[in-house]
This record gives structure tokens, C-alpha cells and sequence, in this order.
């Protein structure tokens, strides 16, 4: 006589009703953090379409609470009506949209470079200064980031104006450069870690050099990784404003600098500052989806070896 034992899955011994229960929770959970998520989002957008009346008196629906109209845009000479009108605010606003770019992509490329390079030394050799190792090396990196920026402020400044560096987008980049950097050498240290050295000792038996081996066998593998550290690089120095204010007064002023001066005399005008703010994330939102597929590749491919 034979004894048939059979294994029951948890989904399959519970019942259907705790089954559906556990469904509806979980998705009900995360529906609600993406509304809280992506509700900032929304408000910035839709008040770049309220009129003064309609923001003080906290109006969210569109043709519902409210009928939405260009006056945020128009402040900003971006409107319909005024896109083809001389404005100087619009003039204004491209050449701190440009600032934003050229120091963002500038100092995010300049830290891919060096971080790079700073993350494959630390993960395929050895180092030893008095009692600084690898691990040691690599914390004091990431130990950067725990410095306030408010710190530095003094120091920057004083260092800036002695060498001529107050109000340029030169200052920005290499600001910037100094302050993504301790993020792109801890992303490209785990991406490095993950690719096996057997790859680069078969190169270089092949006859391929050190940087040979570096360029055309490790580069590709860690391009996904290399693209998610740009990103989240050229994120941090979109949205910086602190140094923005500090070290720069007419020629070199980014977006966020613009964003934080839109008040008058009468208060804050949201409607301007809620456009401004809608065409400083837009860039960000189309890089993201545009290398989406390189972002969740880079921020995951370290996880498993």
C-alpha cells in the first residue's frame, strides 16, 4: 500500500477570499504611494496653468475646479500667444536652461571619467598608503558626502575668488565634478565587482594592454552602469542650488536659482515659479525614459554575480 503525499503551494492553501484580500492590500498600497509620489508633480503642472485666484484657493482639477489658462507660461513669454513675441524673461530663461545643461552634462561626464577610472583601480589592485587600504580608500569617498555642504561655503568662496572663478560655469563643472564624484566611484566599484577578472587576464593574454583590456572588454560590460551613475549624477547637479546661489550672481545662474527668485511684491507668483519648475523637471523625465532600460541595468547588475 502506497502513500501519496502532495505539496500545496501558500497561495493554494489559503483560501480565495484571504488570497483576493492580500491582492487588493498590496496593489491598494502601492497605488497610494505612487499617488503620493507623483501628486508634487502633478500640482507643479497644473499650477502652471492657474490664475492667483485659483492657487490661493487650493483649486486641483482641471475643467472641474478650475479652467486653466497660459498665465504661468506667458510670465515666461512661453505661452501660445507670446512664443513668437520678443520677451525678455524667455531670453532669460534659455540662457539659465543652458547654464543647466552645460554644468549638469559637463560635470556628470567629467565624474564618469575620473570615477571610472578611480573604481576599476581600487577593485583590480591593491593599495596601501600608512594604514589606508582599499576598503579605507573607499569609505573616505563615500565619507565626502556626509560633510555639510554649508561647511564648504566659506572656503569655496574665498578660493573662488582668488582664482577667478566666482560666476562661471567653469566653477559649476568643477564643483560639481567634486561633489557627484564619491557617488560614481561607489556605483562603478560594484559594477566592476561584478565583472569577472578572468575576462581581462584572457585579453591580455590575447596581446591586448591594460588599457586595452579596459576599453574594449570592460567598458561594454559596464556601460549600463556607467549610464545609471550619469544619471543620478546629472540629477544631483540639475536640482543644486545652494553653491548655484553662492558662487554665481548674473552669467552663470542655473535653473534653480531662477526658480527660488520668483517673488515679487506682492508675494511669490507660483504660477511662474510652477512653470519654471515644470520646464527644469520635463529634461530630466525624457532622459529618464529615453535610458530607462541602461538605468534599471546599471542599478541592478552588481546585485548578482
Amino acid at each position: 500500500m502506497s502513500v501519496q503525499t502532495t505539496d500545496y503551494t501558500v497561495s493554494e492553501i489559503r483560501s480565495p477570499a484571504a488570497f483576493v484580500a492580500s491582492r487588493v492590500f498590496i496593489y491598494g498600497a502601492l497605488v497610494f504611494w505612487a499617488f503620493v509620489c507623483l501628486f508634487p508633480i502633478y500640482w507643479t503642472i497644473t499650477t502652471s496653468f492657474k490664475s492667483a485666484v485659483d492657487v490661493t484657493q487650493g483649486h486641483l482639477i482641471p475643467f472641474v475646479d478650475f479652467q486653466p489658462d497660459w498665465k504661468g507660461w506667458r510670465s515666461l513669454g512661453l505661452s501660445p500667444d507670446s512664443i513668437f513675441e520678443t520677451s525678455t524673461v524667455r531670453d532669460e530663461f534659455f540662457k539659465r536652461f543652458m547654464n543647466s545643461v552645460i554644468t549638469s552634462v559637463g560635470a556628470s561626464g567629467l565624474a564618469i571619467i575620473i570615477g571610472s577610472l578611480a573604481a576599476y583601480g581600487l577593485v583590480r589592485y591593491r593599495y596601501k598608503f600608512a594604514w589606508f587600504k582599499n576598503e579605507d580608500i573607499s569609505f573616505f569617498f563615500l565619507s565626502q558626502l556626509i560633510l555639510p555642504p554649508v561647511v564648504l561655503a566659506l572656503p569655496f568662496l574665498v578660493l573662488y575668488r582668488e582664482v577667478a572663478l566666482l560666476d562661471t560655469r567653469v566653477g559649476l563643472v568643477l564643483l560639481y565634478t567634486l561633489m557627484v564624484l564619491p557617488i560614481v566611484i561607489w556605483i562603478m566599484r560594484d559594477q566592476f565587482n561584478s565583472i569577472p577578472v578572468e575576462l581581462e587576464e584572457a585579453a591580455l593574454v590575447d596581446g591586448l594592454s591594460i588599457w586595452g583590456a579596459f576599453f574594449r572588454i570592460v567598458m561594454p560590460i559596464a556601460l549600463p552602469g556607467m549610464v545609471a551613475a550619469f544619471i543620478l549624477a546629472m540629477v544631483l547637479c540639475w536640482n543644486e542650488y545652494f553653491f548655484a546661489a553662492l558662487l554665481t550672481s548674473t552669467d552663470a545662474k542655473t535653473i534653480p536659482v531662477m526658480v527660488a527668485s520668483q517673488t515679487g511684491s506682492q508675494g511669490i507668483n507660483w504660477w511662474s515659479m510652477a512653470a519654471l519648475a515644470t520646464a527644469a523637471i520635463a529634461p530630466l523625465a525624457i532622459l529618464g525614459i529615453a535610458l530607462e532600460r541602461y538605468l534599471i541595468m546599471g542599478m541592478t547588475a552588481g546585485s548578482v554575480k
